[in-house]
Order: structure tokens, then C-alpha cells, then sequence
């Protein structure tokens, strides 16, 4: 009879092992492995039988945690272009301080996931495509509407999630400063597609808000009426 899996301490495991491989190397032998997380090498296979089951479920879990952030970031949104935007900044700020991790995961699961691993993949494209579809739908809808400025919906969001790999990417190999990469997309690309809508973004509320306090200020100075 197998002994049953705790999910939390597997995942913990999981978490932990990956360390070890991203410092150490996927050619780690599974006994090194194992000493490195304080087990015995058959504990190890009993809860990882292979690395690719390690990447494996490392992968799912924070893939998983990290639609459920971005999908809360995104909703808080009506306008397409802002949802757009919203959804780079929201991917980058999951993963601030931690961008190699995602790269680590998604090299290694291609590499040594086997057949298994490339259903995930295959799995995660599915997924992810069908989010960039709905995001491309919401696109034209705006177009309709005349919130949108006319422009190739899928071509744009595919941009997007461009953009949004490559500059994870760059953090983690350049050092990349995002929020000044976020000022150009949005001040470049995004900014000049939106039409209508009350949202826009933090500076230009801002700015919005100190012409409005300064109004009443411009006003008690103008010149006084001289009577006739």
C-alpha cells in the first residue's frame, strides 16, 4: 500500500529542491539532491521519482499562484488598453526579485521534463492562447465602442505578451529598471491607442489632480475689474 502524499509538504520540497537545481545544476545525482534538502535518497524519490517531476511540480504551483494574482490585477479594470497594461505590470510584479526563477523553471522543464513535461507546456500554450484570445476579442469590442483607436488586435497583444517575456528576461541578465520599460510602453504603445474610458494611469491621474487644485488658485489671481 503507497504512503500518502502530502501536497503542502511536497510542494515545499519541491520549492526547495529547486534551489539546489538552479544553483548546482540539473546534472545533480538524486543523492546529492537528496543530502542537500536533509533526506534520505528514498524519501526523495518517493515524493520526486525524477528532477522533471521536481520541475514539474514547482512549475505548476507558481504558474498557478501567479493567474490568480494577475487576474485580480486585470480585473480592476473595464478599459481593454488598460487590462493590457495592467497585465505586464501585474506579471513583472509577481515575479519582482525572484525573475530568475520563472526562467530557471521554463528552460528546465523543456529540457529534461520528458513527455510529461512537454504536456504541461503544451497545456500552459493552450491555456495562455485562449487568454490572449479573449484579451484580442476585448480589444476589437473596444474598437467598436470607439474606445480603442483602430489597430490589429491579435497583433497587439501578441506584442504584448512579447514584451512582457522579454523584458522578465532582461531583468534577470541586464538588471533591467521596468518601471522606466513600462513608461515607454505605455506613453509609446498604449497610451496613444485609448479612446474614452475614466481610467488612466497613476501620473496622469496625478497630474489631472494637480491642475484641478491649482484651478482655484490661477483664478483668485487674475485681475481685478476697474469700474468705470
Amino acid at each position: 500500500m503507497s504512503r500518502p502524499t502530502d501536497h503542502g509538504r511536497r510542494l515545499e520540497l519541491a520549492t526547495r529542491a529547486v534551489e539546489v537545481l538552479e544553483r548546482e545544476g540539473l546534472g545533480i545525482s538524486t543523492e546529492r539532491l537528496a543530502t542537500e534538502l536533509g533526506l534520505k535518497r528514498p524519501t526523495l524519490l518517493y515524493h520526486f521519482p525524477t528532477h522533471g517531476h521536481v520541475i514539474e511540480t514547482a512549475l505548476v504551483a507558481l504558474m498557478s499562484e501567479q493567474a490568480l494574482h494577475v487576474m485580480a490585477a486585470i480585473e480592476a479594470h473595464g478599459h481593454p488598453i488598460d487590462r493590457l497594461f495592467a497585465q505586464m505590470k501585474a506579471v513583472h510584479a509577481f515575479h519582482a526579485g525572484r525573475e530568475h526563477r520563472i526562467v530557471f523553471l521554463t528552460q528546465a522543464i523543456a529540457t529534461i521534463g520528458g513527455e510529461r513535461g512537454r504536456e504541461i507546456v503544451a497545456k500552459g500554450v493552450e491555456v495562455f492562447a485562449a487568454q490572449r484570445r479573449a484579451a484580442a476579442e476585448r480589444v476589437r469590442e473596444g474598437i467598436a465602442r470607439g474606445e480603442v483607436a483602430p489597430c490589429d488586435a491579435d497583433a497587439l497583444v501578441a506584442t504584448m505578451r512579447a514584451l512582457t517575456d522579454g523584458l522578465m528576461v532582461q531583468r534577470v541578465t541586464d538588471g533591467l529598471d521596468l518601471r522606466a520599460a513600462h513608461r515607454v510602453v505605455w506613453e509609446q504603445l498604449l497610451a496613444p491607442l485609448k479612446r474614452g474610458g475614466t481610467e488612466a494611469p497613476p501620473k496622469a491621474r496625478s497630474e489631472t489632480k494637480r491642475a484641478a487644485e491649482h484651478a482655484p488658485r490661477a483664478a483668485k489671481k487674475s485681475p481685478r475689474r476697474t469700474r468705470a
